[in-house]
C-alpha cells in the first residue's frame, strides 16, 4: 500500500515498526482470533493475549528483561535478515497501513492519523502522503476500522496528526 511513497529498502533497514517499547504496547498489531490460531500453528513460539472477544495481539511480556519503559522487544514474526515472516494473507491490517492509524477523534468520528515516529515517512513530503490517502487509502482504512473496531486507537497527543 505504501510502496508508492516509501522505499522497501528504507523499511527493511529500519524495522522500527516491528519492535515495541514497553510503554507503547498499545501499538502492537491486532489479529482476529482465527488468524491468531493459524499463526500459533505456524509459529509455536509466538504468544498472544486476548484484547476483546474477537481479537488478540502479540504478547511480548516474556521478552522484556528490565522494567525500563523504553526497553524494546521485537515482534515474534520479525526475521532479522528477511523482515516480516508472516504470510501475506495473515499479515495484520495494522502492519500493512503503518505508519497510519485509524483514530477515534474527540468528536467520536474515525479518522486517519500519521504516527510521528516512522523515520522513513518523516522524509516524505506531506503533499505525497496526503495524495496517497486521497487516492483511496484513507477510505479503505476508515471502512476497515468501522468493521474491525479493535484496531481503532484513541486520539491522543501522540496520535494528533489527523490527515
Amino acid at each position: 500500500m505504501l510502496s508508492s511513497i516509501l522505499k522497501k529498502s528504507d523499511c527493511a533497514s529500519c524495522k522500527f515498526c516491528c519492535s515495541f517499547r514497553r510503554q507503547s504496547l498499545w501499538e502492537t498489531p491486532v489479529f482476529s482470533n482465527d488468524t491468531a490460531q493459524k499463526l500459533q500453528a505456524l509459529f509455536p513460539q509466538a504468544r498472544f493475549r486476548q484484547t476483546s472477544s474477537n481479537s488478540k495481539t502479540i504478547d511480548l511480556s516474556h521478552l522484556y528483561k528490565t522494567d525500563n519503559p523504553n526497553e524494546e522487544a521485537p515482534c515474534p514474526f520479525l526475521d532479522s535478515k528477511n523482515g516480516c515472516s508472516l504470510p501475506p494473507e495473515l499479515k495484520p491490517f495494522d502492519c500493512s497501513i503503518w505508519p497510519f492509524r485509524a483514530v477515534r477523534t474527540k468528536e467520536n468520528t474515525i479518522e486517519v492519523a500519521l504516527t510521528p515516529t516512522c523515520p522513513a515517512i518523516n522524509k516524505v513530503p506531506l503533499e505525497k502522503i496526503k495524495a496517497l490517502l486521497d487516492s483511496g487509502l484513507r477510505q479503505k482504512i476508515i471502512d476497515y476500522a468501522a468493521n474491525h473496531p479493535d484496531i481503532i486507537k484513541e486520539q491522543s497527543d501522540f496520535l494528533s496528526n489527523i490527515m
